[in-house]
């Protein structure tokens, strides 16, 4: 195990809390290192980052390599700077299409001409990376209100992706979808069970939303928003007072060449549309019955009910999902069989997947 956080909104609450997780190391015998440990402190760094009452901020003692890098000369430098660049893009407005001409470099069998616009970009990052907002917390009590563009708002979140060459043929309408959709996917942690506006000026889509006779792949995306408590509302551009910039998704018309930079999505995988659209009774459907409720199966014989009893000692229930505590000690999700392929072929297929052979692809 790494680095785990331990916090409350007052010194009492921290200390209940730190006294629970202590417990739950003697437990599992956990040893915890203590010149690594750091108790009742008002900030810390957290994975690359620094969590304060105030919000999440850039590690400034990460940024300064990069505050003294000079212009990449290489491909490879290039690479490694979007890369470190790339961690913190959650603080970066914009941060695909400043970078943009720097992606243009990663192209294969393209001849490396570090131009003015390259160098302004590369300056561009660096100075949005030194001077990045504090990102807050988002209040859980009240409505999300997706925008293309934060400019008065104080963001908790940002994000932009690129167009592949086929998405640039999309209709208008089809683009605001797909940038609706993008922003679903990528936030879902956070907006999946609560209320969420959308602002837009592209009045079609709430129509399109509710329109029977669609093409499929719309059809699609209409399912995968299905799981939110979703609200269109329209407003004019003049209105728009921190831009409708989504719908101005930045295109690219090589970003099929692009090597250090994922383009938008809109084929998703196919797990939120089966969680929506699930109708068949999981296999461990007795294990959740059992664990819930206490109830057996009652077509069991003796023998196969003194397994099934042994056998979900190992099993978790944390609605909606169980897990199961293999032989490893590591907790995983069961899934219905009808999500098996689609997650298999999402790890082989996949642009981190690799595309391994049967038994490594399963042991994912």
């Amino acid at each position: 195990m790494d680095d785990f956080s331990i916090y409350g909104d007052s010194f009492g609450v921290c200390l209940e809390n730190l006294e629970r997780v202590l417990a739950r190391c003697e437990e599992t015998n956990l040893v915890l290192n203590w010149e690594k440990c750091h108790f009742m402190v008002q900030e810390g760094i957290v994975l690359g980052h620094k969590v304060s009452s105030k919000g999440i901020e850039v590690d400034k003692a990460k940024l300064e390599v990069i505050e003294k890098l000079p212009a990449p000369t290489t491909v490879k430098g290039i690479r490694s700077f979007l890369g470190h660049a790339g961690f913190y893009r959650r603080f970066i407005k914009d941060f695909s299409k400043v970078s943009k001409p720097l992606c243009n470099l990663l192209e294969q069998n393209r001849p490396f001409e570090f131009t003015a616009e390259c160098n302004e970009a590369f300056l561009k990052l660096k100075t949005a990376l030194v001077t990045a907002p504090v990102i807050v917390a988002p209040d859980w009590s009240l409505p999300f209100e997706l925008i293309g563009r934060i400019r008065s708002f104080i963001p908790f979140i940002t994000a932009s992706k690129t167009l592949v060459d086929a998405q640039i043929n999309y209709t208008t309408t089809e683009k605001e979808l797909l940038a609706v959709v993008f922003a679903f996917e990528k936030f879902r942690s956070y907006l999946v069970g609560t209320k969420v506006v959308v602002y837009t000026d592209h009045s079609a889509i709430k129509y399109l939303i509710t329109k029977k006779d669609s093409k499929p792949r719309l059809i699609r995306w209409v399912l995968l928003l299905q799981e939110f408590d979703l609200e269109i509302r329209d407003r004019k551009g003049t209105e728009n007072k921190v831009a409708d910039h989504l719908s101005r998704l930045e295109t690219n018309n090589h970003s099929s060449h692009l090597e250090g930079e994922f383009q938008i999505q809109d084929s998703f995988p196919d797990e939120q549309l089966l969680l929506v659209e699930q109708t068949r009774v999981p296999w461990y459907a007795d294990i959740v019955n059992y664990l819930v409720g206490g109830a057996h199966p009652p077509d069991f014989t003796k023998q196969q009910l003194k397994k099934f009893l042994h056998d979900s000692k190992f099993y978790f229930w944390d609605e909606p999902y169980l897990y199961k505590q293999c032989p490893d000690r590591i907790m995983r999700r069961c899934v219905p069989m009808g999500e098996v392929r689609s997650i298999l072929e999402h790890c082989h297929s996949a642009p981190y997947g690799g595309h391994f052979g049967g038994q490594r692809t399963a042991a994912k």
